[in-house]
């Protein structure tokens, strides 16, 4: 079953330094309907304006993927760690027992980027984080994991994160034509261009849940960028 959820129905919120478009419930926005998708609970579709950002504030026992689109986003946690992700790459942040941090677009454009959270499968852990760059070719098979926690992907190219989950993303060309399979349930962002989902159109800042489905078939209408999480149910 494919529930897709248009751009124009998102959560809202315009702070002025940060535009925000809400997938699920957070912060003002409150949507009974929409407050999960099993252990995944926050997409957030940002924009932040050039020299603006989240100042200190603290999280705990939440996985924190943030995946930038364009421009960048610059760390600076209470473990010691400062870094700057950039476009087409990701950071993780496991919260564990408790850390505090800040996020800052330090760049002379906009940065736009989708803040991810999900339920850690343990609680408590010693916090982290970890940045990495990825490949930005366009694929032609299976989108590469970005980050995961799930057991055919430990030792490998993904980011950890303390879940049976994982996230998928890459670029791929128009015409391009892709079977992706799911061990969960997958919820769907179409981060740029369009393209079909097992025949159901997708279009730039859509989002679409994805159930009782093993293996998912992505035709890319035009050139489009596409992320896929793929977490447990509770």
């Amino acid at each position: 079953m494919i529930n897709v959820y248009p751009y124009e129905t998102l959560g809202h919120a315009d702070h002025g330094w940060l535009d925000a478009r809400h997938h699920f419930s957070f912060a003002r926005y409150w949507n009974p309907k929409r407050t999960e998708f099993g252990t995944l609970r926050v997409i957030n579709d940002d924009r932040v304006a050039a020299g603006k950002g989240f100042s200190t504030h603290p999280h705990d026992n939440m996985e924190i993927i943030t995946y930038v689109r364009q421009g960048a986003i610059t760390h600076k946690d209470s473990m010691g760690n400062t870094g700057r992700t950039g476009v087409g790459d990701v950071q993780v942040m496991s919260a564990g027992t408790g850390v505090f941090h800040s996020e800052y677009n330090l760049e002379n454009e906009d940065t736009i980027l989708y803040q991810i959270w999900i339920e850690p499968g343990e609680r408590n852990v010693a916090p982290r984080w970890k940045a990495k760059a990825f490949p930005k070719e366009f694929v032609d098979d299976v989108l590469p994991a970005l980050v995961s926690g799930q057991p055919q992907h430990a030792g490998k190219d993904a980011l950890y994160i303390h879940q049976d989950a994982a996230i998928y993303g890459g670029r791929m060309k128009a015409g391009t034509v892709i079977s992706q399979s799911v061990k969960h349930q997958a919820y769907i962002l179409a981060s740029e261009g369009s393209f079909t989902v097992n025949g159901v159109m997708m279009k730039q800042g859509d989002g679409a849940e994805i159930t009782d489905e093993k293996t998912i078939t992505i035709a890319a209408a035009t050139d489009a960028e596409i992320v896929i999480i793929d977490a447990p149910a509770h």
